[in-house]
């Protein structure tokens, strides 16, 4: 499903009205009823509400260590074969398991033994992942921020398409992929979704974008201007000059800042990010990396992320999930140390650069074991 159809679905299964293209034209131009949708957002979803005071960089939530530490230089040999999770730090590699506290939290989302085949039973079947297993806890206080990292094709979108109840990945073919405890059935409040090509309405302003599910769900006009001007500034758009510009007048850089200012407005509990910075030149992209771990902060919620870059998935995850090719499966759970300064000192420090060249190391490794496995090398 295209970006552009999966937005109006998102909000057509939250009981909002959906935008409608204009006659003969691809262009959407979105309309909204009144009507807020029935009983409210979903189950833990964030109150809709002005942005809250933003955050210092550098005051990431940090983890405590957990179990046995050994520090290593991050050599791939050194890796412990045994073990599937494992935690980064600046140039070390350290082992982790679960701690009983952690353990008894509740999970924000959980796959069980998901697997997705398209055209099951066809001669062109295709099977995009296959027995996908992870939890992802309600941690108190802050969400995490995990990255899916892997080849084209290796199901990294169907995971974040699955978790957001958008078809045709939802449902999976195996198993139960569960939100809040609950199996996901549909699209939520609960869960926003920025995608990498741009969705923006193209004959609304940036004010009428970001403010466009407040409409749906019923807020005032002057409660959503208010709101919309906030966000605008909060995204590092300028209010006066680009409240009212329509996306054809907007960078892709501002374009990706609305859409998230439109998915964050709403104060979802999961925000699902499918490579939303991967059309961008490499300053913006590192600049738009800052942005988001500063309203990620901010937040509270839990951020799935992803992307193609290692560089990246360093830079910006609590946890990076490895994929390998088709039928994606997760071959590696690793643990990140936080980022605590911007994106252009940390992508230059020797920390970051052997943590990055570990990454990289470790997936070229996963795939000659994955190839001799199958007995193609």
């Amino acid at each position: 499903m295209d970006p552009a159809a999966a937005l109006p679905l998102l909000l057509r299964q939250r009981g909002m009205a959906a935008p409608r293209a204009g006659a003969g034209a691809p262009r959407l131009r979105g309309r909204c009823g009144d009507v807020p949708p029935p009983g409210g957002a979903a189950p833990g979803a964030f109150p809709v509400g002005r942005p809250i005071a933003r955050a210092r960089l550098g005051s990431r939530p940090r983890r405590a260590a957990i179990g046995n530490e050994e520090t290593m230089t991050p050599e791939i040999a050194q890796d412990p074969p045994s073990k599937s999770i494992a935690s980064i730090g600046m140039g070390r590699i350290v082992d982790r398991s679960e701690t009983a506290a952690e353990a008894g939290l509740p999970c924000v989302v959980e796959f069980r033994n998901v697997s997705k085949t398209y055209n099951a039973g066809r001669r062109n079947a295709f099977t995009a992942i296959e027995n996908i297993n992870f939890r992802v806890r309600d941690l108190p206080g802050h969400g995490e921020l995990v990255c899916v990292l892997g080849p084209s094709g290796c199901g990294k979108s169907t995971i974040l398409r699955l978790i957001a109840g958008l078809p045709p990945q939802h449902p999976p073919t195996t198993g139960e992929v569960l939100v809040g405890g609950a199996p996901v059935l549909r699209p939520g409040a609960d869960r926003g979704m920025v995608f990498q090509d741009y969705t923006s309405f193209d004959h609304r302003t940036v004010l009428e974008n970001i403010t466009f599910g407040l409409e749906c769900m019923g807020v005032d006009r002057r409660r959503r201007r208010e709101l919309g001007y906030e966000w605008i500034e909060h995204v590092g758009l300028d209010p006066k000059h680009d409240a009212l510009k329509y996306p054809h007048e907007l960078s892709g850089g501002m374009r990706q800042r609305v859409a998230i200012a439109r998915s964050l407005i709403l104060r979802p509990r999961i925000i699902l990010m499918d490579e939303p910075f991967g059309a961008l030149d490499p300053q913006t992209r590192m600049n738009m990396q800052d942005l988001l771990l500063s309203l990620w902060r901010e937040s509270e919620a839990t951020i799935f992320f992803v992307t193609h870059s290692i560089e990246e998935a360093v830079f910006l995850a609590d946890r990076i999930y490895i994929m390998s090719k088709a039928p994606g499966t997760i071959l590696r759970e690793l643990w990140v140390e936080p980022s605590d300064r911007p994106a252009r000192q940390m992508q230059g420090d020797p920390r970051f650069l052997e943590t990055v060249n570990y990454v990289r190391n470790l997936i070229t490794q996963l795939e000659l074991e994955g190839r001799i496995a199958e007995g193609t090398t």
